[in-house]
């Protein structure tokens, strides 16, 4: 066995039963250097020791959550706000997603449902009508 291999076995099972690397420690260490360069830059622009300062203190503040997170025990807790995170961020694609397909489809027109904020599909060129929700009900008056 190799030093290197020993290493890494001992780092693997120092991380048995923590939380790790996950999709919100990634994203909050893509935040982190964003920040990071942020500072850089009004350090070089501004030259203010006190915009410095707290950027460097907001910086320090992440670095200790993202570690925090990272050597967790509490994996419910770890794993509940990583899966908000994956949520949250699988919604914003879909939502550009399928808005793009929306956009791209010509034969027909889409009604956002002012209660339930259900969308609605309906043929395009047929006028005016009205439009019942499927999800709740209520009765929707446009032009096609």
């Amino acid at each position: 066995m190799g030093i290197f291999q020993g290493v890494r076995n001992a780092i693997a099972r120092f991380m048995y039963g923590r939380n790790g690397w996950d999709q919100l420690n990634q994203a909050l260490v893509i935040f982190y250097l964003g920040l990071w360069i942020v500072e850089l830059v009004l350090n070089a622009v501004l030259k203010n020791r006190l915009v410095t300062s707290v950027f460097e203190g907001v910086l320090f503040v992440l670095l200790l959550y993202i570690f925090g997170r990272m050597f967790s025990k509490n994996l419910y807790k770890r794993r509940a706000e990583n899966q908000k995170w994956v949520s949250f961020a699988w919604g914003i694609k879909n939502r550009r997603k399928n808005a793009a397909a929306r956009r791209a489809d010509q034969e027909h027109r889409y009604f956002t449902c002012k209660s339930c904020k259900a969308v609605c599909r309906v043929p395009a060129g047929k006028g005016k009508i009205v439009i019942t929700c499927p999800k709740c009900g209520a009765q929707i008056n446009a032009k096609t």
